[in-house]
């Protein structure tokens, strides 16, 4: 048995996501195209100076150990799947991995040539991607040579980006090899909205998390929270995220809006009601940066986020240089 099941494949195929080999995934982000087309461009962009029309999004698993009720993405769980029909896979080499990636991530961009508004530069510059955000779907801690496939890219001179839902802080602490900047999704104050939030299929969790928060000081790289911020659900407590963003002394939080989009709008109690302004956004940045003395440095109004620095120090060196 294949370890994407043809009818969670046949989904994600329709849904445009490219899979290399037999657990990951490449796809186009919507700032890619926007990019190239001399549009809009990532909020990341506006934060760390990201070219959004640069940067390859891929996962090195697509399954999670969440089942986040706010996840946009497809989970095995939205095609009839459970956690335990998703076999071990075996893992591609890092430099399978690398390979695929790269080869899917030029198919993709070649479907842009002939468009006749294309930005001829990016698109040009769009074939050769300078930054890999290992993100896409899934926790790619699970691949267990993620540490690996980091170093290769460095070696290519490409800026790596990993999001981790913080469960697996084993992973993390033997990493030899940290991405350019590591991304920790913190979804709750406390135990209780954390339960109900993100819905973990594997016992512990909660108490990985905050092991994860414990190490965060200790790993030599630059670290993000990112907060997705749900009405009625953990847009609350303030103050207990702070002790928690205090605790793992992250270079910058990122507070942000859950967006009313693909999973998100299957049957998880959600509502568009439930997406927060921008300004209750604002708001609530503005109780963390008073709980935390972080700085609020920047913001995206289009995006429904605000960035938080941990100092002066931090908010200058925001802006990744180029490689």
């Amino acid at each position: 048995m294949p370890y994407i099941p043809e009818v969670l494949a046949s989904q994600l195929r329709k849904q445009q996501y490219h899979i290399v080999g037999s657990h990951s995934a490449v796809k186009s982000c919507k700032y890619l195209k926007e990019g190239i087309l001399g549009k809009r461009l990532c909020y990341k962009h506006t934060f760390y100076g990201i070219d959004s029309w640069r940067c390859l999004q891929c996962s090195t698993m697509v399954s999670c150990n969440l089942s986040c009720r706010f996840c946009w993405r497809i989970s095995p769980e939205d095609v009839g799947l459970s956690w335990n029909e998703m076999s071990t896979p075996e893992w591609d080499s890092p430099e399978v991995l690398v390979e695929g990636f790269l080869k899917e991530q030029k198919r993709i961009v070649s479907g842009y040539k002939g468009n006749p508004v294309v930005d001829r530069k990016r698109w040009e510059e769009a074939n050769k991607p300078a930054h890999v955000a290992i993100s896409l779907v899934g926790e790619v801690t699970m691949y267990p040579f993620l540490s690996e496939l980091i170093e290769i890219f460095h070696k290519m001179g490409m800026s790596t980006f990993i999001v981790t839902n913080g469960t697996l802080p084993d992973k993390l602490s033997s990493m030899k090899d940290l991405p350019t900047q590591l991304y920790m999704s913190l979804e709750a104050p406390d135990e209780e909205t954390y339960l109900k939030t993100c819905r973990p299929k594997v016992k512990g969790a909660w108490e990985n998390v905050n092991r994860t928060l414990e190490l965060f000081p200790s790993l030599k790289t630059r670290k993000v929270l990112r907060l997705t911020l749900v009405k009625r659900l953990n847009m609350h407590k303030p103050e207990g995220y702070a002790k928690l963003i205090l605790r793992a002394e992250p270079d910058y939080v990122e507070p942000k809006s859950f967006v009313f989009v693909g999973g998100a709008r299957y049957n998880r109690g959600l509502e568009l009601g439930d997406m927060p302004s921008h300004g209750e956004i604002r708001e609530f940045a503005e109780r963390l940066s008073k709980e935390t003395g972080y700085i609020i440095s920047d913001e995206r109004t289009d995006s429904r986020v605000v960035l938080l620095c941990r100092d002066k120090d931090a908010e200058r060196k925001r802006m990744l240089q180029k490689k």
